[in-house]
């Protein structure tokens, strides 16, 4: 099929890519110029894994960006994947959505026959035919259901595993509301839904508006849920991987998303989370179990600072922190926590030193004044301490030799000789 991608973000470059890898024909379109040269020249924009190889393979042929809107005429379906900002109160900026569905909307004005708009950035309930679709039919002079048919297909894409996900995913979630858009989107997805591992969801669009926030929610909450449980454990002195290994084995409850620590970040579960509590107080509605789900989850990072000053005095101690970005597999340091270790760090006085494997260059315009290293051998070097933000898979190799005193709190249950140090302590055992 010929499709269009607006949006050549972290989702709608993954989407191109693996449309492209799909077999179909697909222009990305994007307002940054660079982003378009980039991906043109057979670069990936984000560090992800086996996104560079498929951009490389399909850009110039089934994989094409460019600047200009009116690359969607010689499409038959475009996928909206626009950034949906957060304001300070959760509360989600739909300005990019609007100016996207306008600029679209014009372009699609000049086009004869059926065109399928699939928006797949995550919106509250409600956006996509109260918002979206009017711009459209205002834009366009075309009625929808007349001409353009709307569509929402939420995206379910973990950074690290996202072309994974997009290829063999647990569900395929189509919100249409005509039978024409499902069929359209059935087509598209042919490939990916021929395995029997997949799951299709066919649904009306403000269900799949809210699938995508309550899948998230659900797992925010189930991780907040773990962590309070190893907050408690860790108190009885009891080792709270053992304990939820136990309870994870209970077919009703499963061992995902059962590691405790550090807490969640990414541009997912927090904007998410907050725009559903956000969305449910505009509705009358207070979501009690998600505030205790954010409230959990931001306490994490102080805990372990907390737990490190039990053993260093951190005021004009250099501190390593090992891992930047906010899980491992990916260059994203969105609400990563362990900017918030450094913040905490930083406020008691200590002198940071940070190493990450990829994610290094994304931080440093906001925190210039702390130290970089090279690899974590360097930024142990000398270290009156030393935390594990991000559980990179090389952390588990650290033997931590060459510090000042090899004193080492764990926020990811990293697979070191804890024997060999001076201090070991884990987060949450």
């Amino acid at each position: 099929m010929n499709v269009s991608i607006v949006g050549s973000g972290y989702v709608g470059t993954t989407v191109a890519a693996c449309l492209a890898d799909l077999g179909h024909d697909v222009r990305n379109i994007e307002i940054d110029e660079d982003i378009v040269e980039t991906i043109n020249a057979g670069q990936a924009p984000i560090h992800e894994s086996g996104l560079q190889e498929r951009i490389a393979e399909h850009a110039g042929s089934r994989l094409r960006a460019t600047t200009d809107y009116d690359a969607v005429r010689e499409t038959d379906v475009t996928f909206l994947c626009l950034p949906t900002p957060q304001a300070d109160d959760g509360s989600l900026d739909l300005a990019p959505m609007r100016a996207g569905a306008e600029s679209l909307g014009r372009a699609l004005a000049a086009t004869d026959g059926d065109h399928l708009v699939v928006v797949k950035s995550t919106v509250l309930p409600g956006t996509t035919e109260e918002v979206v679709g009017p711009i459209l039919e205002s834009e366009s002079g075309t009625a929808i259901g007349d001409g353009i048919e709307i569509a929402m297909n939420p995206e379910f894409l973990r950074m690290g595993t996202a072309v994974r996900d997009f290829l063999e995913p647990d569900k395929v979630v189509l919100g249409t509301a005509s039978e024409g858009a499902a069929a359209t989107l059935r087509e598209l997805y042919a490939p990916v839904l021929e395995r029997e591992a997949t799951d299709l969801v066919e649904t009306d669009v403000r269900e799949a508006e809210l699938i995508k926030y309550a899948n998230n929610a659900f797992l925010a909450t189930k991780v907040s849920l773990v962590n309070e449980l190893g907050n408690i454990a860790k108190e009885y002195g009891a080792d709270a991987y053992e304990v939820l290994e136990a309870v994870g084995l209970d077919d009703r409850i499963s061992e995902r998303f059962m590691r405790s620590g550090l807490g969640w970040g990414g541009s997912c579960f927090p904007k998410d989370v907050n725009a559903l509590r956000a969305g449910a107080r505009e509705q009358g509605y207070d979501p009690e179990l998600l505030d205790a789900t954010v409230a959990v989850n931001d306490a994490q990072p102080r805990r372990l600072v907390d737990l490190l000053a039990e053993h260093v005095a951190i005021e004009g101690a250099r501190i390593a922190v090992l891992g930047l970005s906010f899980k491992p597999g990916t260059d994203d340091v969105r609400k990563s926590r362990a900017l918030d270790v450094i913040d905490y760090l930083r406020e008691r006085g200590a002198d940071v030193v940070a190493y990450d494997p990829v994610a290094i260059e994304n931080v440093r315009p906001d925190y210039p004044e702390i130290e970089y290293a090279d690899s974590a051998e360097d930024a142990l070097t000398d270290a009156d301490g030393a935390v594990v933000a991000t559980a990179w898979p090389e952390f588990d190799e650290c033997t931590f030799e060459g510090m000042a005193r090899s004193v080492v709190v764990d926020g990811r249950r990293t697979d070191v000789d804890a024997d060999a140090l001076d201090v070991y302590e884990g987060l949450t055992w």
